[in-house]
């Protein structure tokens, strides 16, 4: 990939604070797709001292799509990165700082230059870990909640309370999944297919006690390979779903999403009481006696483990699904102290 010179020393004055007159670079790709490409930036600077200073750098390149029922996704995390939101984070939970952003009305295209942070990730963050996130998450959207700071209300890219709800229903309505769970052919065992079936039939009351808990900012892509842990504390990437939701809604993806499904249960166990100590810490909780994490785990995984059942391309594939499934079911009556 080729990088304009300029650019990048201008990116590395920012990065280091000094006047960098030279530097080489090469490129990595971390991870990306159709819409949208992250590279790794790595090189020599040279100052104009003569200093020369290794450097890393996260290159995001995001090109226009659009997600079911959030059309201003796909700019989110440009729009975030231009306001004030970064000045609400810790050091406990904060995103990547942002060196420099373009954004290229003309091709419908953004880049963000972001800091590189080297720490755990995905499947290698232990329990601790896990908990550890549920409470700097409760912490940081309780402090939201409890301040309202100004930058709330000046953020005009959000994604909808209701994202949540009409992601379910767009699924609930969809054939292959709703017909599949209650057809003769359906080869999921039975009790996890009237878990899906009860979850539909008590929806609507569902979502009435979802309705009343508090609406907090949400990541709402809050899953383990978001979150890199280092030196003790946390940074969290991608934030192009983030909006209006429910309390413990980002604790769903934290458990849930492609997690170590062995010890699913011992997570739900610890985040959730976790979660709520932070939150707590800055508005009072104790009126609230339904945390429907679990109904919120189904209702945003349930059909989605469904459709990669019947969409696996291999048997191991087949039973790491119901193996999911399996987890969430025995989380269903598991008594927490919040």
């Amino acid at each position: 990939m080729n990088i304009e010179l300029e650019k990048l020393i201008f990116v590395l004055n920012q990065q280091f604070q000094t006047n960098i007159i030279s530097t080489d670079y090469q490129t990595m790709a971390l991870q990306g797709g159709t819409v949208g490409n992250v590279y790794l930036v790595t090189g020599i600077a040279e100052t104009v001292d003569g200093e020369k200073l290794p450097y890393r750098l996260v290159l995001k390149i995001q090109n226009k799509w659009e997600r079911y029922g959030d059309p201003g996704s796909w700019r989110r995390e440009y729009d975030l990165y231009s306001s004030d939101l970064g000045e609400t984070f810790s050091q406990s939970l904060r995103w990547p700082i942002c060196y420099h952003g373009e954004f290229n009305a003309e091709n419908n295209e953004y880049h963000l230059w972001l800091e590189y942070i080297d720490g755990v990730t995905g499947l290698d963050l232990t329990a601790d870990m896990y908990e550890k996130a549920a409470l700097e998450l409760g912490r940081y959207q309780g402090k939201l909640y409890a301040e309202q700071p100004a930058v709330l209300q000046s953020l005009t890219n959000l994604s909808h309370p209701d994202f949540m709800k009409n992601t379910y229903m767009h699924y609930r309505s969809w054939p292959v999944v709703f017909n599949y769970i209650r057809s003769e052919d359906c080869e999921l065992p039975l009790h996890l297919r009237q878990m899906l079936i009860d979850i539909d039939e008590q929806a609507d009351e569902i979502f009435a006690r979802i309705e009343k808990l508090p609406l907090v900012l949400c990541h709402r892509d809050f899953w383990i390979t978001n979150l890199i842990y280092a030196d003790g504390d946390f940074a969290l990437i991608d934030w192009d779903t983030s909006g209006w939701g429910y309390l413990g809604e980002d604790l769903a993806s934290l458990i849930a999403d492609e997690p170590d499904i062995d010890n699913m249960v011992e997570y739900y166990q610890r985040c959730i009481p976790a979660y709520y100590k932070g939150f707590s810490e800055y508005a009072d909780v104790s009126r609230i006696d339904d945390h429907c994490v679990y109904e919120i785990i189904l209702l945003v995984f349930g059909y989605r483990l469904v459709e990669g059942y019947l969409h696996a391309e291999h048997d191991g594939e087949k039973a790491t699904h119901v193996h999911t499934l399996e987890k969430i079911y025995e989380m269903k009556n598991i008594p927490l102290m919040i």
